[in-house]
């Protein structure tokens, strides 16, 4: 395959994740389905097939962006912020952003897309979020090395906590039809989480 062949087929890969990513934003939650994303795109569906295998493949694309882009920004948080506790909280305002500004992610991330679909792309979720608890448990434990949190802090049930806030806040949103901003009360609730 020719170097242009493959960007073009790699620029409709895309193309087809971000239609998909757009039809979730829909407020009335609209169940995505291959001849509607078909239509949206004005392609037959076969020619959906060409570029990805499965309806599921599509959403293993949207969930490896995803784990992508939050992990580029953790990772960069945690290289500019030396404060453990701080770390924490970035992070944690970071995911809410990201539901905030992808809309049709976080119905991916909260697992309101994923019904009906295959149940390995609900268990990818759940190790996107296993993977973000045992960072924030790592933040934690620098905030205790700090002597920012006691010695004997219990890390893993306050990372658990965070996660199940963050899974919690995107969860409202989509709920909501995106009307329950997930930052919305940020500021007075992360004094209590961080305690």
């Amino acid at each position: 395959m020719s170097e242009e062949r493959a960007a073009k087929v790699g620029e409709k890969k895309l193309l087809i994740l971000q239609t998909i990513a757009e039809m979730l934003e829909r407020p009335e939650g609209v169940k995505v389905t291959t001849a509607l994303l078909a239509k949206q795109l004005d392609v037959s569906e076969a020619a959906l097939y060409r570029h990805f295998a499965s309806k599921a493949q599509m959403y293993e694309g949207i969930i490896e962006f995803i784990e992508t882009g939050m992990f580029s920004v953790i990772g960069q948080i945690e290289a500019n912020e030396e404060s453990g506790l701080k770390q924490v909280e970035a992070i944690v305002a970071s995911l809410l952003r990201f539901a905030q500004k992808n809309r049709g992610l976080t119905r991916v991330l909260a697992g309101d897309a994923l019904v009906h679909e295959n149940p390995r792309l609900q268990a990818r979720i759940n190790q996107l979020l296993d993977r973000i608890e045992s960072t924030l448990k790592q933040c934690l434990k620098v905030a205790a090395a700090q002597g920012t949190l006691a010695a004997d802090h219990d890390f893993a049930a306050h990372a658990d906590l965070l996660v199940c806030y963050t899974a919690g806040r995107w969860q409202r949103f989509v709920k909501s039809g995106f009307k329950d901003d997930p930052l919305a009360r940020w500021p007075a609730q992360w004094p209590l989480l961080a305690r």
